[in-house]
């Protein structure tokens, strides 16, 4: 069964040649004869050459509307849009003569032409060339892409109500736009047994979308001429070389109001799922699917999905959050950081050579307490707890997505079929031949010698880049190390800042601005590499579409992974831990001295890191998305006022808009999952993350949903049964976040340190953790500095300071090596993590083995769908077979085939 006669049509995607592609359609009458069965299409309208311009003009265009999606006639329906401009010189004839030969095998093809004039556009230029695929062509590569249609039999029954229904009411949407059409079984499309399908209308019978594929799949494969003794084809080259403009199939109505059509399918996805008002409803996904294909369906499903999921994460972590908040007072550190007696009381050993001064520690009075809301039990416990969560959106997505794959006619869709379809700019490149041991025919191949020159030069890019990021990275955290000694030197003689000195202190100073700095040299890399790794991936020439998408998707995660969470590693796992300690510091480079972590803690400074480049993210995300395309959508509507309404047409309504483009839902799956690495990989540090990015993705399915019906023209309909190479990406996030959970907990906050010291080393039974921050901090005589170390000024006259580390006081037998305390903590790090991930790995597969990816029911009726469509197949061959033989217009032998075919039947239905 699928949801809909949007029905989703299941093609099986075989390469064919362009030999192919002339003999599929040799039967096709000339174009003049085609347009004879063309619904009533007027046969002189057929064709429309440039010779026959000039008459254009005499046609008057307000007997149109403006928004018509037709030919001139009213009865053919525009399928696609192809546009150009006149141009002078030698290689404006040279793009004539392609586009002459390109149209012409267009109509040899089958498909039907019609030309407007550059009088008649709005900018006087522009010529544009609407295509009509009649009923031949749509029914015989419906066959050849093996199309699933909706057919006259099923036993479907519609689902009955329920109380959980009513409650979610007002989240709902009108059933007939949540569900646009009923239920129907399917089966692949064949030309000869049409009286089996529901053909109640020719003109209705295939979708929009499902045209605009067909009609695509002959333009990307349509020759033009030879080149250099090559042949060329495909829209794509002749888009890149400048022959056309643009090439793109046309909305069915405006956004904002509705036209004649029945159907104005994206006036109510406008009206329903991209206005910011229906935040809290539903999306009407199946309306999706049947107006931009399963593709970019699938990835509206999956982000509605997502961020469901990221509800239960956020409301966890807003409790976590509030428990940090409501027990910030009762915090025994912070109380004794805070106090004058005890942390007034202690000096600090200065965090900088030279230029740093001794300080107090209550000088960090307030970030202790900010740090104890990040820092605590519930910390613990949601790392944990998001462990668990990632692993359940993981099972559940795939419970999901194999309904989706049901409801939609995907379940025998393979990926694998799309290997079989080669992209044409790997047959144009590609000039030497070998036989294909699948189809057993010539096709194009890629050297070896050749293949590995280009992935070796493919990945020295990548790891030059890769190393460009890390360079950039080392550069901030000479930043940090540099600046730190000004803002300490600033900070302590500036009595304007005296007020917020408690608050802002020479650390936070250098995590906000180094975070900030970062965050902007991230955006610049993203725009140096984005355009490398596309121009990479075009030369190592993949064969397919998929292979071309996963190669892409694996360099610029790659890359993304670095760029983005780099520096919050360096802060959780680096920053603070080999510093060494006042007699032996350790110095980056022989010359810098290594960053230490405040005395609360370092957890707070990568809560600062993960908020700032988080947030920035998002915000310039959105901007990037919607605000940057809308300008120019506006700009391009300004020019389009100086001219006449009435010529400015639904097809130069529609040339107006954005491109889309191939790679269009690829930056925005990598834009969530991207998202998804910070919430999972880090969140021990920051409970609110989930929060953050619900709230995002909230604002982004409607941002997304606004953009592609208002800004961007309407992408050609593409299938796809699930999110891809993301879904792998995703599983090894999940994994990895377990690990990277349970070493923040363990190393960057304080957690295992405290535990020891409750368990194992406090003097106060009625206080247990009383004396934790003295414990925690040793002792240093100021005599025992290095040259390079000690500090100019001494206006405290300090004698010996204290500094963050477990090690023997001086005098000691073992002085300044580290005590029983240091191994026993270590000791518990290391069996913390340990447990944590045992647990979480054991829950994450028990979990995985306990629910099934695809559920029991969705099972049952895939097989009831397959055994009643081959049932009725089976049937109607049988019925088919018994008329023949009853008029006898086919001989006795025929008994034989009789006989099989009814066994055919019989087989079935024992199944």
């Amino acid at each position: 069964m699928s949801r809909s006669g949007h029905r989703g049509e299941d093609e099986t995607l075989i390469e064919m040649t362009l030999t192919d592609d002339i003999s599929v359609l040799s039967d096709f009458r000339s174009p003049d004869s085609a347009g004879d069965e063309s619904n009533g299409a007027l046969k002189d309208n057929s064709s429309i050459t440039d010779s026959e311009l000039p008459g254009n003009s005499e046609i008057d265009k307000n007997e149109q509307s403006k928004d018509s999606v037709f030919f001139r006639d009213g009865i053919r329906r525009i399928d696609f849009i192809l546009s150009y401009t006149e141009e002078t010189g030698k290689e404006a004839e040279k793009k004539a003569e392609r586009r002459k030969d390109y149209e012409l095998n267009l109509q040899k093809s089958g498909l039907e032409l019609e030309t407007e004039d550059k009088k008649e556009s709005e900018n006087g230029k522009t010529y544009f060339i609407k295509i009509h695929a009649p009923w031949e062509v749509l029914t015989t590569y419906a066959e050849v892409l093996n199309i699933k249609m909706p057919i006259k039999a099923d036993d479907l029954t519609e689902e009955s109500g329920n109380l959980l229904k009513n409650v979610l009411k007002p989240f709902r949407l009108p059933h007939e736009v949540m569900y646009p059409e009923p239920d129907y079984f399917t089966a692949p499309f064949q030309k000869g047994k049409q009286e089996l399908f529901r053909i109640e209308d020719r003109e209705q019978f295939f979708t929009p979308s499902i045209r605009n594929r067909i009609v695509y799949y002959i333009l990307s494969r349509c020759h033009y001429g030879d080149e250099e003794g090559k042949k060329k084809f495909g829209i794509k080259r002749l888009l890149s070389n400048g022959s056309y403009l643009d090439a793109f199939p046309l909305h069915d109505s405006q956004y904002c109001k509705k036209t004649d059509e029945k159907n104005c399918e994206r006036y109510t996805l406008y009206t329903h799922w991209a206005k910011f008002t229906h935040f809290y409803k539903e999306q009407p996904l199946d309306l999706i699917r049947k107006y931009y294909g399963e593709k970019i369906g699938i990835y509206f499903a999956w982000l509605g999905f997502y961020t469901e999921m990221l509800f239960y994460a956020a409301v966890v972590g807003f409790f976590c959050f509030l428990y940090g908040c409501i027990t910030m007072d009762d915090s025994i550190s912070s109380k004794e950081i805070c106090d004058p007696n005890i942390g007034g009381q202690i000096i600090m050993c200065p965090l900088c050579d030279k230029r740093c001064e001794f300080w107090r520690l209550n000088t960090t009075c307030e970030p202790s307490q900010y740090s104890h809301m990040f820092d605590n039990v519930a910390t613990l416990f949601f790392a944990i707890f998001m462990g668990i969560w990632v692993t359940l959106f993981l099972e559940f997505w795939k419970r999901r997505q194999a309904r989706l794959e049901y409801e939609w006619d995907l379940v025998d869709f393979e990926e694998e079929q799309q290997q079989l379809q080669l992209r044409p700019e790997y047959e144009s490149k590609c000039t030497e031949k070998k036989k294909n041991p699948v189809t057993q025919e010539m096709e194009p191949y890629l050297p070896p010698s050749s293949k590995a020159v280009r992935f070796c030069f493919s990945g020295a890019t990548v790891l030059f880049w890769i190393a460009l990021i890390i360079a950039s990275i080392i550069a901030i955290i000479v930043y940090r190390l540099w600046v730190y000694a000004a803002f300490a030197s600033i900070m302590e003689n500036n009595q304007t800042l005296a007020p917020v000195s408690n608050l802002l202190t020479p650390q936070l100073a250098t995590s906000v601005t180094a975070s900030v700095l970062n965050f902007i040299t991230i955006m610049i890399l993203n725009f140096l590499y984005e355009r490398v790794a596309i121009w990479i991936t075009d030369m190592e020439v993949p064969r397919t579409h998929l292979e071309y998408e996963n190669r892409l998707t694996m360099k610029m995660f790659l890359f993304q992974f670095v760029n983005y969470y780099s520096s919050c590693f360096y802060v959780a796992f680096f920053k603070g831990k080999f510093v060494g300690y006042p007699a032996d510091y350790t110095y980056l480079f022989g010359q810098w001295r290594n960053e230490e972590c405040d005395p609360a803690g370092c957890l707070i400074e990568l809560t600062t890191q993960l908020t700032i480049v988080m947030a920035g993210k998002q915000i310039w995300g959105n901007i990037q998305e919607a605000f940057v395309p809308w300008t120019w959508n506006w700009l391009k509507r300004r020019k389009a006022r100086n001219h006449p309404e009435n010529l400015y047409n639904r097809w130069e309504q529609d040339g107006d808009l954005q491109n889309f483009g191939s790679l269009g839902l690829f930056y925005e799956y990598l834009e969530m999952v991207v998202q998804f690495g910070f919430i999972t990989l880090f969140v021990a540090s920051f409970p609110l993350a989930p929060l953050l990015a619900l709230l995002n993705n909230i604002l982004e399915i409607r941002v997304d949903a606004w953009k592609l019906t208002t800004l961007f023209k309407r992408p050609v309909a593409a299938k796809a049964h699930s999110i891809g190479v993301w879904q792998e990406i995703l599983n090894s996030i999940a994994i990895l976040s377990v690990v990277t959970n349970a070493f923040i907990v363990a190393f960057t906050s304080d957690m295992i340190p405290r535990l020891v010291y409750y368990y194992a080393y406090t003097q106060d039974t009625d206080t247990p953790m009383s004396g934790y921050i003295n414990s925690s901090l040793s002792v240093f005589n100021v005599a025992d500095f290095k040259e390079q170390s000690m500090p100019t000024e001494n206006d405290m006259n300090v004698v010996s300071c204290r500094y963050r580390d477990y090690r023997y006081p001086p005098g000691h037998e073992k002085e300044y090596k580290t005590t029983m305390q240091y191994w026993h903590i270590l000791a518990a790090k290391m069996a913390f993590i340990i447990i944590m991930e045992h647990v979480v790995f054991l829950f994450k597969f028990f979990v995985a083995w306990l629910i099934p990816d695809v559920s029991s029911e969705v099972k049952a009726r895939v097989k009831r769908e397959k055994f009643l469509t081959q049932k009725i197949l089976h049937e109607y061959e049988l019925e088919m077979l018994k008329e023949k033989l009853c008029n006898k217009s086919q001989p006795l032998s025929n008994d034989k085939e009789f006989i099989a075919t009814k066994g055919k039947v019989e087989l079935s239905a024992s199944m």
